[in-house]
C-alpha cells in the first residue's frame, strides 16, 4: 500500500465528494431478470491517484492480461490516466500493487513506418519510443482494451487465458509524408527494467514468428524467474524483419542474446517485423508462458487458431458476464455512479490472484497452480473471503494450489508472485485464509488434513529465511508470549521490527488453527495449546500507556507497546505511522529501521483482535469507552481507510452493541472515499481489496476473516440476490423502508426466514442455504442487535454493558450473555461447520 502517497490521496478524493453525481435509475424495487452488470464495470476506477489498477483486457483470473504501458510513476498496473505517455503494449501484469512495478514483460511497439524508410529510422529503446495517447480515446470494458496514440495508430486487444490478441491500425502515411509501412518490434524488458543477462529472441525471416524469454525480478520479492513468448502476425504482407540492439537495428542479423549492461538499465533489445502497407490493420498474436517459447506458441495455435478478434472479444465478454452475474441488486432510485462502483469493484476481485495452472516450472504436480497472491497480508481481509461468497469453485483452486505450494516449498507463502517467494509483511496469514475457506465449505479435492499440517508448522517450525514464509522469533513467541523488539534470533533470519503488529497477527494466526482443528476433530491438545497461545495479545497490553494528539486534546490510556527480551517495557508513540503522524523520520514498512507496527500505527493495531473482541473492550474501560475511541479513530484521520487494517475497524461497533454506527460509518467512506472516477480510489486497490471493501459494505454483510461471521448493516440498495454458485441457492436481502438519500440507514427490526432475528451478525450458511434476510430501516438508532446475547462471538466474556446506554434519544436496551468461543468447543459456539472457513517504499 503506497502509505507516502495517503494525503493527496484522501485530499483529492475530499475534494471531489462535492461533485454532484448522475442520475438515478428507474423506480422499479424488481430486479431485473436481463440486468447487464458489464454496463457497470468502469476498469478504468484507479488508473490515477496511486490506485495502481490493471485497466486492460483480461479473463477472470487469466494470466494474459493486455494493455498499454505508460511510463508513470504509477504503472505498476501497466496503463495510466495521469497524462503519462504510452511506451509500449505488453501481455503480462499484476493489478493494484504497491512496490516496483510487476511483469509488463516483452512490450509491443508500433511505427507507422520509419524516417526515411530505414529501419533504423525508427526509435527503438522506450524511453526514446514513448508517445503521447489522445485524450478521451481509452475504452476499457471486460475483455478489451483501446487507445489511440498522437501518432494516429489506433491500438485494441482482447485476450484469452494465455494469449493476446493486439489489433493495429495504421494512417495511410507516416508522420513525414512517405506512404505507410508498418513496423511492429518486440522488445526484451519489463515494466521495471529488471531484465538479467541471457535475453534472447529470434525472429523467422519467413513466417515472421518471434519468439524469445528473458530472465527478470520479481517486484516483491526475492529470487528470479524465466518468462517466454511467442508472437505472430497477420494482416498484411511480410517485408523484412531482424532485431535491434540499443538504437540500431538490421534486417541481417535474426537473433539476439543479450546482456544486461553494466549501466543499470538494461541494454534495450529485441525484434521487429516490418509489413507492406496494411490497410486493414495488422494483428499480432502473443502467446505467454513461464515453461518454454514452445508452450507459449502451443497456448497461443490452441487459443487462437483463426486470429478471429470479435470471437475472442464476445468469448472473453461471455465469461466475465457469467462470472459477476451471482449478485444483481434493485437499481431503484439508485444513482448510475453508485451502481458502478459497486460492480466495479466486483470487477476488480477477479484479476486476481493468476491461474498459472500447466505454467509452473518450479515441481511437478497435478494440483492447481495459482499465483499473484499480491499480498496475503492484505488479500485475507476481504477480497479472498469476498471470492469464498461469489466464486468458491475458484477459491477452492486456490486453497488448494496453497497447500501444495506448501507441499513443495515447505511453508504457505503470505504473499507470491512471478513464481517466487515474496515478502512476509506480518503473520503467516496464509493461514486466515485457509480456516475461512474452511469454515465455509470449501471442501471439494481440498486435502484438509495437508492444510491443518500446514498452518501448524507455520505455528512450530521458524524457516531459515522468515522474510518470505512462516514466521519469526517462535522460541521468544513460545518462551515469553510475545515478540520481543530486538529478539535474539538465531534460528531462522528477517527483518527485525513490527514486533507488536507480528505479535499480534501471531495470535490471530493461532486462533484460525484451532478453528480447523476443531473442525478436523482429534485434536484436542491442539486446540487448546492454540486457544492460550491466540491470548499472547494481552502481554504487550501497557495499561497506563496514554496517548493524545496534541496538549489540548483528549488523552486516552492503555496501548499496546514493546517490550524487550527481559520483560521490559519499550516505547513508541501510538500515533507513529498513523494518517496523521507528520514526522519525516517516521519508517512504516519492512526497512530495517522501521517501527513496531507495519503500515500502520499502534492507535489502529489496538483494535486487530479479531476473535476476543470482548476481552478487548473491557481493557478499553467498556463498550462505551470502546465506541469513544473507535469514534475518536476514525473522525481524526488516525486511519487511513487506503490500506487494509482500517476495514475491519469500520465495523467493529457490532462488538460493542452498536451496529448502526457500523452503518453510519461505512457511508462515512462510501462514496467519499471510494469514486467511480479515474482517481477515486484511496489508496493501492491490492488485488482487488478495495474494491471488495466497496463490494462487501454494499452489500451488508461484512466478514470477520478467519471465522464463521458476517456483521449486518443494510445494504446500499433495495433489494440483493445472490446466488451460490455451489449450492445454487439464491440469498436475498430486502430493506423495507428503503431511502436512496440514505437517511433509514440503521435497521429497527429483522426477520430471518420470516422469523424475528436480532442477532447482529449471520454465518455463511446464509449464501449456501439461500436464506432471506428482511431489514426494515428508519432514520435513528435502534435497540437492534444490541442486546449482549446479540453480539458477534468472541473468546472472552462480554462485561460491563449494564452500564451501556446508547446514544442520547435512542431505544438501546441492555442484555445479558452473548455466544463465546470456548478452548473446549470453539466451532460449535460458531454454529457447527458447513463443511471444512504490501505494500514497500
Amino acid at each position: 500500500m503506497a502509505f507516502t502517497c495517503r494525503g493527496l490521496a484522501a485530499l483529492a478524493l475530499l475534494i471531489s465528494s462535492a461533485i454532484a453525481q448522475n442520475s438515478t435509475n428507474s423506480t422499479n424495487s424488481a430486479i431485473d431478470a436481463n440486468f447487464d452488470v458489464l454496463t457497470y464495470v468502469n476498469q478504468l476506477i484507479g488508473s490515477n491517484n496511486g490506485g495502481n489498477v490493471f485497466p486492460g483486457a483480461t479473463l477472470p483470473f487469466g494470466m494474459a492480461k493486455a494493455v498499454a504501458d505508460t511510463n508513470s510513476g504509477s504503472n505498476q498496473g501497466g496503463f495510466t490516466t495521469d497524462g503519462s505517455q504510452i511506451t509500449g503494449f505488453s501481455g503480462m501484469h499484476d493489478s493494484g500493487t504497491g512496490g516496483s512495478p510487476s511483469l509488463g514483460n516483452f512490450a509491443l511497439f508500433p511505427f507507422s513506418g520509419c524516417a526515411g524508410d530505414d529501419v533504423n529510422g525508427c526509435h527503438y529503446p522506450k524511453k526514446e519510443r514513448a508517445t503521447s495517447y489522445v485524450n478521451g480515446s481509452v475504452i476499457a470494458t471486460p475483455g478489451y482494451f483501446a487507445v489511440q496514440l498522437a501518432s494516429g495508430i489506433q491500438a485494441d486487444m482482447t485476450v484469452t487465458q494465455h494469449t493476446s490478441l493486439f489489433r493495429f491500425k495504421f494512417p495511410a502515411s507516416e508522420t513525414s509524408g512517405n506512404a505507410s509501412s508498418p513496423l511492429i518490434l518486440i522488445d526484451l524488458t519489463d515494466l521495471s527494467d529488471s531484465r538479467q543477462d541471457n535475453g534472447t529472441i529470434s525472429v523467422d525471416a519467413d513466417s515472421g514468428r518471434i519468439t524469445g524469454n528473458a530472465r527478470f525480478q520479481p517486484s516483491f520479492g526475492s529470487g528470479t524467474y524465466i518468462s517466454y513468448f511467442c508472437a505472430d502476425f497477420s494482416g498484411a504482407p511480410l517485408r523484412d524483419n531482424g532485431i535491434f540492439v540499443n538504437s540500431r537495428a538490421s534486417t541481417e542479423v535474426k537473433d539476439l542474446l543479450i546482456s544486461r549492461s553494466i549501466n543499470g538499465y538494461p541494454l534495450p533489445g529485441g525484434a521487429f517485423n516490418r509489413f507492406e502497407k496494411a490497410d486493414n490493420g495488422i494483428l499480432a498474436r502473443v502467446g505467454v508462458s513461464l515453461i518454454s517459447s514452445e508452450q507459449a506458441c502451443s497456448n497461443a495455435e490452441k487459443e487462437i487458431s483463426d486470429f478471429d478478434f470479435d470471437k475472442v472479444h464476445r468469448a472473453a465478454k461471455s465469461l466475465w458476464k457469467e462470472k459477476l452475474s451471482p449478485i444483481k441488486v434493485s437499481t431503484n432510485g439508485i444513482m448510475t455512479d453508485m451502481l458502478t462502483n459497486f460492480y466495479s469493484g466486483i470487477y476488480r476481485t477477479m484479476v486476481n490472484p493468476q491461474d498459472y495452472t500447466g505454467e509452473n516450472p518450479l515441481w511437478e504436480s497435478d494440483e492447481p497452480y495459482f499465483d499473484s497472491f499480491y499480498c496475503i497480508w492484505d488479500l485475507f481481509r476481504s477480497q479472498m473471503p469476498f471470492m469464498t461468497i461469489m466464486d468458491p469453485g475458484a477459491v477452492t483452486l486456490m486453497i488448494r494450489s496453497l497447500i501444495d505450494t506448501y507441499r513443495h516449498e515447505g511453508w504457505l507463502p503470505d504473499c507470491r508472485m512471478s513464481l517466487s517467494k515474496g515478502f512476509t509483511q506480518g503473520g503467516s496469514n496464509a493461514d486466515n485464509v485457509l480456516a475461512d475457506a474452511y469454515l465455509k465449505g470449501i471442501s471439494e479435492n481440498v486435502n484438509w488434513d495437508d492444510g491443518y499440517d500446514a498452518v501448524v508448522k507455520d505455528a512450530e517450525v521458524e524457516p531459515y529465511d522468515w522474510c518470505c514464509e512462516g514466521r519469526g522469533g517462535l522460541d521468544s513467541w513460545k518462551a515469553l508470549g510475545y515478540i520481543p523488539v530486538q529478539d535474539f534470533d538465531y534460528k531462522g533470519h528477517g527483518t527485525m521490527t513490527r514486533s507488536i503488529s507480528r505479535t499480534l497477527e501471531y495470535a490471530y494466526n493461532d486462533f484460525v488453527i484451532t478453528q480447523i482443528g476443531s473442525g478436523l476433530g482429534g485434536r484436542a491438545g491442539d486446540v487448546e495449546k492454540y486457544t492460550a497461545r491466540s491470548g499472547n495479545w494481552k502481554n504487550l497490553f501497557k495499561a497506563d500507556q496514554t496517548s493524545s494528539i496534541n496538549a489540548s486534546s483528549a488523552v486516552f490510556e492503555g496501548f499496546f507497546q514493546p517490550r524487550f527480551l527481559n520483560r521490559t517495557w519499550g516505547l513508541q508513540d501510538p500515533l507513529v505511522c498513523s494518517n496523521i503522524d507528520n514526522h519525516s523520520n517516521s519508517v512504516c514498512s519492512l526497512q530495517n529501521t522501521a517501527a513496531e507496527t507495519f503500515e500502520s500505527s499502534i492507535w489502529e493495531y489496538s483494535f486487530f483482535v479479531p476473535h476476543d473482541q470482548a476481552t478487548l473492550i473491557t481493557m478499553f474501560g467498556g463498550p462505551a469507552a470502546f465506541v469513544e475511541r473507535l469514534d475518536y479513530l476514525h473522525e481524526n484521520q488516525i486511519t487511513y481507510i487506503g490500506n487494509e487494517p482500517a476495514f475491519l475497524t469500520v465495523f467493529q461497533y457490532h462488538y460493542a452493541g452498536r451496529p448502526a454506527l457500523s452503518a453510519k460509518r461505512s457511508h462515512y467512506y462510501i462514496p467519499t472515499y471510494f469514486k467511480p472516477t479515474n482517481g477515486g480510489l484511496p489508496g493501492n486497490d491490492d488485488s482487488g481489496a478495495m474494491g471488495s471493501f466497496v463490494a462487501l459494505s454494499m452489500i451488508g454483510l461484512f466478514p470477520n476473516p478467519g471465522q464463521n461471521v458476517y456483521l449486518i448493516i443494510p445494504p446500499y440498495f433495495e433489494k440483493v440476490e445472490i446466488t451460490s454458485p455451489l449450492t445454487g441457492k439464491t440469498a436475498k436481502i430486502k430493506n423495507v423502508n428503503f431511502d436512496p438519500t440514505y437517511k433509514n440507514i440503521y435497521i429497527q427490526s429483522a426477520e430471518l426466514n420470516g422469523k424475528p432475528y436480532t442477532k447482529n451478525w449471520i454465518d455463511h450458511s446464509f449464501f449456501t442455504e439461500g436464506k432471506e434476510l428482511v431489514l426494515t430501516l428508519g432514520s435513528v438508532e435502534s435497540s437492534w442487535g444490541t442486546e449482549v446475547a446479540d453480539l458477534p462471538p468472541s473468546l472472552g466474556e462480554y462485561e460491563g454493558f449494564a452500564n451501556f446506554t446508547g446514544a442520547p434519544n435512542s431505544t438501546l436496551k441492555v442484555g445479558k450473555r452473548a455466544m463465546r468461543f470456548s478452548a473446549a468447543d470453539i466451532l460449535h459456539e460458531m454454529d457447527k461447520k458447513t463443511g471444512c472457513g504490501y505494500w514497500a517504499n
